[in-house]
């Protein structure tokens, strides 16, 4: 029998709903889980524009409720971090290590069966007797959520809440994973983060783990900026909004580095008018990295990129989830990556209103949905 389920559906006309899906059986490749914790971000609220009806969230933790008769990773009753990056293992991509952008799985690569399909096990969740698809292929704002097994992770950790490892989801690991996987931030080098909330913290947490000597955030919240100094900043910025591309505060960053630039720079503030402020901030053969997903058109001065400089755009900091959620548990287990203290605000499910009020104004470094 379907186990109903109050989830967060959106409208596909710029409004969501609470209301009650259907979650079916597992198939044999897939997990049901029955989800603790979501948490929230920018790409959640902008869901709400994408023209389809979607059971919203994509960041979770929970308690694996059922198993497909093929799945050996996870039990019945284990604790599981959830992804979004479902890989195949023998596409081109994934076959080169790059299973994040899987050619076949990715919801948000194009041309993908992800991207054009949505869940590949559609009619596992239906809405008024219609299937309806998940968010990025799991869905989380819901009591129950059906995906492949790809999509969860094991969390071994005894001491770490559901909201915690919730926001391990996304995005931590995409703040932690631009700096160790996709830049490799080296020891005793200079960063500067640009935007101090949730996945700035991260990558300020991963730059830290990474030994680099200088790390300075920058930010127009001023109480942005002081979390920053708690979660590993050495200088803060503070940015002031009329300052175009940041510019003014890019010679602050070189005043603090030589005169030449960061070794390293993450733009992490979601503004397209910001895409190109990293490149501001680096030195000559200094790496540039764009972490938020700005996808609008911009107008870049190729005078940025003089000399030898690199600017990247990873998908979700190269994410392996086997690999690299059991490091950030570890990470976290250890003392040296914060998790509770990144989660400013808890709210129930019939909060999101509110919740996501909170987001948009820049009150929450991180928001976080629990279930009863």
């Amino acid at each position: 029998m379907p186990l109903e389920s109050l989830a967060a559906i959106a409208t596909g006309n710029g409004d969501f709903r609470i209301d009650t899906v259907h979650v079916g059986e597992p198939r044999p490749d897939e997990v049901l889980v029955a989800v603790k914790s979501a948490g929230l971000c920018h790409t959640d609220h902008d869901s709400l524009h994408w023209g389809k009806q979607i059971v919203l969230g994509h960041e979770g933790s929970g308690i694996v409720k059922a198993i497909g008769s093929n799945v050996k990773n996870v039990k019945v009753g284990d604790s599981v971090i959830l992804n979004w990056a479902t890989p195949c293992r023998q596409c081109f991509q994934c076959i080169r290590g790059n299973e994040h952008i899987c050619e076949n799985n990715s919801p948000v690569v194009a041309g993908s069966n992800g991207y054009t399909a949505g869940h590949a096990h559609l009619e596992g969740t239906t809405y008024h007797g219609r299937p309806i698809g998940r968010s990025f292929n799991i869905g989380t704002l819901s009591e129950y959520t059906l995906v492949k097994a790809s999509a969860v992770v094991k969390n071994p950790s005894k001491n770490m809440s559901f909201p915690a490892a919730s926001i391990i989801s996304c995005g931590v690991m995409t703040g932690y994973g631009s700096v160790v996987n996709s830049a490799k931030v080296s020891p005793g080098s200079s960063v500067v983060v640009l935007g101090t909330g949730g996945v700035g913290l991260s990558v300020i947490q991963g730059a830290k783990i990474s030994g680099a000597g200088k790390i300075m955030a920058i930010d127009i919240n001023e109480g942005r900026l002081a979390m920053a100094m708690t979660f590993g900043a050495t200088h803060s910025i503070k940015a002031d909004k009329a300052d175009k591309g940041l510019l003014d505060a890019a010679e602050k960053v070189k005043t603090l580095t030589d005169g030449r630039g960061a070794d390293y720079a993450f733009e992490c503030t979601a503004v397209p008018e910001l895409g190109a402020a990293p490149l501001a901030m680096v030195r000559n053969a200094g790496t540039a990295v764009q972490v938020s997903g700005i996808e609008q058109e911009i107008t870049v001065d190729m005078n940025l990129f003089e000399w030898d400089k690199v600017y990247i755009n990873p998908l979700y900091g190269g994410c392996n989830p086997e690999r690299d959620f059991l490091k950030l548990v570890g990470h976290f287990e250890s003392g040296a990556l914060k998790l509770e203290e990144m989660i400013t605000n808890q709210y129930p499910l019939g909060q999101l209103d509110r919740a996501f009020g909170d987001m948009l104004s820049g009150k929450n470094a991180k928001g976080v949905i629990v279930f009863e």
